[in-house]
C-alpha cells in the first residue's frame, strides 16, 4: 500500500490547524496499525460540509469498487429528476370490454410500468369488478417498458439465482423472488414454497436422518426452470432451512401470479401466462383501448427509502430505468447511465472520477473515487432535496443496513450513511454529525482484502467513531 497521498496531506494539515491534523494522524495511526489493512487498499475522504475543507484524505483520487455504494449516484439522479412524490403504475388492459356474459374475448395484458409493488391481488379484484368471467385469450406478462436486458454487465452467473441477483423488469412481483423452506419431516423433507405457482419444477434429493448435518444445497442451471435440491437435515430436533430463489422470467412469473388470482376468483382462463418482453429494435407495445384495472405504487422517496435502508439491489435497477423512459423515451440501462452521466457533470464529478455500469452496485466492474462520492454528497447535502435525500440513509445503531452496527456506542446514531459490501469490497459513505467540527461527508472505500468481512466492517466503523469525536 502507498501511504505517500495521506502524508503529504497530514503536512499541509499541520500547517491548517492541530484539530484537523490530530485527526488525519489518529485516522492514518488506525489504518497502519490494523493486521486488516495491511494487505487491503483503502481510501478516505472526510471533508467539512459547510466550507469544503478536507480534513482526511488517503488514496482519494483512486478507483475503487465502491459496491453498494453506487445506490447514492442512483437515489442521487433518481429524486432529483423524478422527484420524491413520483409514483409508477401497473395497469391490467385488453382490446376490448367483456361482454354482457362476462366474456372477455382475446388477450388480459398486465402491463408493468416499474412498480416494484404492483399488488396482484388489488388488480385481480378490480378485474372481477369489471365484470370479467371468462378470458378467452392468455394472461400476459408485458414488461416491454424497458428492453428486455435482466442482468447489467459485470453480474456474476452465481448471482442471478439469489434474491439479490433478480433479474430487472418493468414488472416485478414479489421483488422476482421466490422463498423455499425445506423442513425435516419424518424421514423426508418437505419443500414449502412461498408463492403456490406453477413455475418452478423441484427435483428434491434431500437426505434426512438423525445425527446429519443441517446442510441443504441448491441450484438452477442458466436456461432451466428446474430446482435442484440435495444435501442433508437432522430429523431430531427437525432441521430446517431457507433459500430466496430469484425468479427467471419476471413478466413471465407476473402472469402466473395473475392468472392465479383470477381463477382464485372464479374466472375461467382458456389460454396460459405468457411474457412479452422487448428487444433493443423494437418500440413499447402500444396501450390497449379498455384499461380494466389500475395500481399506483407508493410515492418515490417510499421507494427510495427502502432501496437505501436495507440496499434492496432491483429497485436500483428498475428506477434507473426509469428515469430514462421518463425524461428521454427509453427505458434502458445505457440511457440511464448517459442520464448518470450527465448529472454527475453538473455535480462538478468528472468523467474520470468514476465508471459505472449498474444502477445498484452489484456489478464488480463498476469503480469510483473517494473524492468523487464526497462531491456527491455534498452536492445533494446543499441541494433544495436535503431533507429528503438524508431521510433515506441508514442510521447507525438504528435502522436499514446499520441497524446492528455501532453496538454500545450512542455517537453511531449520527452517522448517517450508505453501506456497500461485495466479495473484497466494503464501503461506507453518508456523514456525520461530529460533537467538535459539524457535518461531516465522508466516504471509506476498501478493496482487494482476504481477511473477514466483519474484521474489515469493525475497522470503518472505528473511523466513523473518530470522525464522530
Amino acid at each position: 500500500m502507498k501511504w505517500f497521498p495521506i502524508l503529504f496531506f497530514t503536512a499541509a494539515a499541520i500547517a491548517a490547524g492541530p484539530k484537523q491534523a490530530s485527526l488525519e494522524r489518529r485516522i492514518d495511526g488506525m489504518i497502519r496499525s490494523s493486521a486488516v489493512a495491511e494487505r487491503s487498499f483503502w481510501g478516505v475522504e472526510v471533508v467539512e460540509v459547510s466550507t469544503g475543507r478536507r480534513l482526511v484524505e488517503l488514496n482519494q483520487r483512486r478507483l475503487f469498487t465502491p459496491a453498494s455504494n453506487t445506490k447514492l449516484f442512483t437515489s442521487a439522479l433518481v429524486l432529483s429528476e423524478l422527484g420524491p412524490a413520483y409514483r409508477f403504475e401497473t395497469t391490467v388492459a385488453s382490446e376490448r370490454a367483456p361482454d354482457a356474459a362476462g366474456r372477455l374475448m382475446g388477450d388480459l395484458r398486465l402491463v408493468g410500468g416499474g412498480a416494484p409493488l404492483p399488488a396482484i391481488d388489488d388488480l385481480a379484484d378490480q378485474v372481477v369488478a369489471r365484470g370479467v368471467r371468462r378470458i378467452e385469450g392468455d394472461i400476459v406478462g408485458d414488461d416491454t417498458a424497458y428492453v428486455w436486458e435482466p442482468y447489467p454487465d459485470g453480474w456474476d452467473q452465481d448471482d442471478t439465482v439469489w434474491d439479490f441477483g433478480a433479474p430487472v423488469s418493468a414488472l416485478a412481483v414479489n421483488d422476482n423472488v421466490i422463498a423455499l423452506d425445506v423442513r425435516a419431516a419424518g424421514n423426508r423433507a418437505v419443500v414449502t414454497v412461498s408463492a403456490a405457482l406453477d413455475y418452478y419444477a423441484l427435483d428434491n434429493r434431500v437426505r434426512v436422518g438423525a445425527h446429519l448435518e443441517n446442510k441443504v444445497h441448491l441450484e438452477r442451471l442458466m436456461g432451466s426452470r428446474q430446482l435442484r435440491l440435495w444435501g442433508t437435515l437432522n430429523s431430531e430436533p427437525a432441521g430446517e432451512t431457507r433459500f430466496l430463489v430469484a425468479v427467471d422470467d419476471p413478466a413471465l412469473y407476473a402472469a402466473y401470479a395473475l392468472a392465479e388470482a383470477l381463477v382464485a376468483r372464479g374466472v375461467t382462463i382458456a389460454g396460459r401466462p405468457v411474457a412479452r418482453h422487448r428487444h433493443p429494435n423494437e418500440r413499447a407495445a402500444a396501450q390497449e383501448a379498455v384499461v380494466l384495472a389500475r395500481r399506483s405504487s407508493p410515492a418515490l422517496v417510499e421507494l427510495l427509502g427502502i432501496m437505501d435502508k436495507v440496499s434492496q439491489n432491483l429497485y436500483a435497477e428498475m428506477f434507473l430505468r426509469e428515469v430514462a423512459r421518463e425524461r428521454e423515451g427509453d427505458g434502458t440501462r445505457a440511457a440511464g447511465i448517459e442520464m448518470m452521466r450527465r448529472f454527475l457533470a453538473g455535480a462538478g464529478i468528472k468523467a474520470d472520477e468514476y465508471s459505472l455500469n449498474d444502477g445498484s452496485g452489484l456489478s464488480g466492474s463498476n469503480l469510483v473515487t473517494p473524492e468523487a462520492v464526497v462531491k456527491l454528497l455534498r452536492f445533494m447535502y446543499n441541494s433544495k432535496q436535503r431533507e429528503t435525500w438524508m431521510s433515506l440513509l441508514p442510521v447507525g445503531g438504528k435502522d436499514g443496513t446499520l441497524a446492528t452496527r455501532f453496538a454500545g456506542q450512542p455517537a453511531g446514531h449520527r452517522v448517517h450513511a450508505k453501506t456497500g459490501t461485495l466479495t473484497h469490497a466494503s464501503a461506507l459513505s453518508g456523514y456525520v454529525q461530529s460533537a467538535s467540527r459539524g457535518t461531516l461527508a465522508f466516504s471509506i472505500l476498501t478493496n482487494n482484502y482476504g481477511t473477514p468481512a466483519a474484521d474489515v466492517r469493525a475497522l470503518i466503523d472505528r473511523i466513523a467513531l473518530a470522525l464522530a469525536e
